[in-house]
Parts: C-alpha cells; sequence; structure tokens
C-alpha cells in the first residue's frame, strides 16, 4: 500500500478507546463476552498478547478454528492504559540501534510490564503484507490493569470471522472486504523506543 509506514499501529479507535483482539477456548471467551469481563479462570499472572489487527487475529487463530482459540473476542479498552503499556514496552528482541548493547536490552526487557512484536500484516487470504503489525505482549502489572481496569467492552466476533471466512473461500473478496472492522492509524504516543 503506497504511503503505508512499515511499522504503525492501525486499529479501530474512538476519542477513549482501542479495540483489541484476542482468541480462546470457549470456556473463557463465551463468559468473558458474556459478561464484559474476563472470567476468574483467566489467568491474570501469564502474559497475554493483544492485536489490534482483525487479520492478524485471524491468521493467528485460523478464522476461529484453531483448538482452543474458537471464540474470537473484540476487547475495547481505554486508550490511557493501551497508551501507558506501549510507553512501558520494551521490544521482544534486541534491536541495536534501538537499545545499544545486548545487555542493557536484556535488563529493559526484564523490567518491562509489556512487549511488543511487529509482524507482517497479513491480507484477506492471510497472506503477509509487506508493513507490519503490533502484537503488545501484557505481564504482571500490565496483564492484571488490562483485565480489571482497562476493559471497557468484550464482544464475541466469532460470527463475524466465519462470515469474513466464508466469503473468502467463496472468491468474493469485496463482501469480505466490507465486513472488516475500520483499522486507521492510531495516535501512539511516539514508539522510538519500539523501533517505530
Amino acid at each position: 500500500m503506497a504511503g503505508m509506514e512499515q511499522r504503525q499501529i492501525r486499529a479501530a479507535h474512538t476519542g477513549t478507546t482501542v479495540t483489541v483482539y484476542q482468541a480462546y477456548h470457549p470456556r473463557i471467551g463465551l463468559p468473558a463476552a458474556r459478561d464484559g469481563r474476563f472470567p476468574a479462570e483467566w489467568k491474570r499472572e501469564r502474559m497475554t498478547w493483544i492485536k489490534p489487527s482483525f487479520l492478524w487475529m485471524m491468521y493467528r487463530c485460523g478464522w476461529g478454528l484453531k483448538p482452543d482459540q474458537e471464540t474470537v473476542l473484540a476487547i475495547e479498552i481505554g486508550r490511557d492504559g493501551f497508551d501507558w503499556a506501549l510507553a512501558s514496552a520494551c521490544l521482544s528482541h534486541h534491536v541495536p540501534e534501538v537499545h545499544g548493547a545486548f545487555g542493557e536490552w536484556r535488563e529493559a526487557l526484564r523490567a518491562a510490564p509489556a512487549r511488543v512484536q511487529w509482524d507482517p500484516e497479513r491480507d484477506l487470504r492471510l497472506n503477509p503484507l509487506p508493513y507490519r503489525s503490533l502484537q503488545l505482549g501484557l505481564s504482571g502489572e500490565a496483564s492484571r490493569r488490562y483485565a480489571d481496569e482497562w476493559t471497557v467492552a468484550i464482544t464475541d466476533v466469532t460470527p463475524l470471522a466465519r462470515e469474513v471466512h466464508a466469503l473468502v473461500s467463496a472468491g468474493d473478496l469485496d463482501a469480505a472486504a466490507r465486513l472488516l472492522p475500520a483499522e486507521k492509524a492510531y495516535p501512539a504516543p511516539d514508539l522510538a523506543h519500539l523501533g517505530a
């Protein structure tokens, strides 16, 4: 796509919230969508990865068909929490021009409550595109705050995933594209520490 920045957060967002995606086994995903919050079974001490890109989530969960990822959730979270996580994050791999010495990066990664990976964005056929999509890993304080403070709403978008997948499988890419969430450039704070 002409003019597309190599590393740019693109997401469905409002003035106060941003939508990210995750996929879970129905025993977690269905209660989360029903109650608008993650159930007690959701492990707040584990690292959890959130993705602002619907199509990257489809690539990761196989349109909600992979085992233990059958329920696809759209989680609307407060932008203040998302921005805090970005500002507090460290890249998940060492980049000398960003971090300097390997030891400095390793120490920063150990201390960071969040980490970032930039993975190839995906098209409707889930093929890689020449620009990157954000994955944000949350652990410790960030994971707990995500589950218990930042979450505004949780919606089960599995039916949308299945509908888009059916259209793609039938070769109707135009109709499939019209159903995609409207993701636009997110006005993130400075991301130089994340290689963007």
